[in-house]
């Protein structure tokens, strides 16, 4: 299957403490320069699981951008998307605790000017599924560009999801607003961790799939649980991009159960290695 994804592509710099840490001071740290962004993610789980994938993204054409473009490559993603000269590639600092909680800080420079005239029906050739990223949302133009693969998918026969992404940013840009921009895409299935399904409100879509880390998965359909999945613990180095993991495994299978134990299972491989890529 082709899971066309679309969202931004940047640069991920992974910092796993190996001590709490200590204001004006030097802490050791295990430190990984990698490609992220969730839709990339994404991708790069569904190719490593067996898939096939797409990335849509906006990306600079710059040093750190030319890296993470030939990595993902590499992976077996393909590219689509604008290459902006001049511009500056986004990146993401993941900063990991020693008992595995994590703080992001986002900057997501060339690829947050994703907008509808990026985009066209083609990229959705051949697509079994159509994955936004909540991000992408969260702006204008990218919600334009979203309507528009979303509409493009349904043409092409292909489901469409939907990760909400971030609880703090659909705080900021507003419930109802963020309620109308998902909805617009008439999501098949949409993916939230238990803070975004709090800050997000009542299920939409046909399917609706809560991430509840170590305590497995919902997935709700029709107003009733029709699966859920506990996980495996043990080994936990970094729980950066499990749930892109468990998004890529879900979305390669039909049946809800099958498809929440092998987002499980793919969140439970991300989670014993540094980084968000398999």
């Amino acid at each position: 299957m082709l899971v066309v994804t679309l969202g931004d592509l940047l640069l991920d710099v992974v910092v796993r403490l190996e001590a709490a840490p200590a204001p004006d001071d030097d802490v050791p740290a295990a430190i990984a320069l990698v490609p992220g962004g969730q839709a990339a993610n994404v991708a790069a789980w569904v190719c490593w699981l067996g898939g096939e994938a797409r990335l849509i993204a906006r990306r600079a054409d710059d040093a750190a951008g030319r890296v993470i473009a030939a990595e993902m490559e590499r992976l077996g993603v393909e590219l689509a998307g604008p290459v902006a000269a001049g511009e500056r590639s986004g990146t993401v600092l993941a900063l990991v605790a020693p008992d595995g909680a994590r703080t992001l800080a986002s900057d997501r420079s060339a690829s947050g000017e994703l907008g509808p005239d990026d985009v066209d029906d083609g990229m959705l050739a051949g697509a079994g599924v159509l994955h936004v990223a909540g991000y992408t949302l969260l702006r204008r133009p990218g919600a334009e560009a979203a309507l528009r693969l979303a509409q493009a998918a349904r043409r092409y026969g292909a489901r469409v999801s939907v990760d909400l992404s971030t609880a703090h940013g659909i705080e900021q840009l507003g419930r109802d607003a963020m309620r109308t921009r998902v909805a617009a895409l008439a999501p098949d299935v949409v993916f939230a961790n238990e803070a975004e399904a709090e800050a997000f409100g009542d299920p939409i879509g046909t399917v609706w799939v809560v991430k509840r880390g170590a305590r497995g998965c919902t997935v709700e359909q029709g107003g009733r649980v029709v699966a859920h999945a506990p996980v495996a613990t043990e080994g936990v180095v970094d729980t950066t991009g499990a749930g892109d993991a468990f998004a890529a495994g879900y979305l390669l299978e039909g049946e809800p159960s099958a498809a929440a134990e092998r987002g499980q299972a793919a969140a439970a491989r991300c989670v014993t290695r540094v980084g968000a890529l398999p």
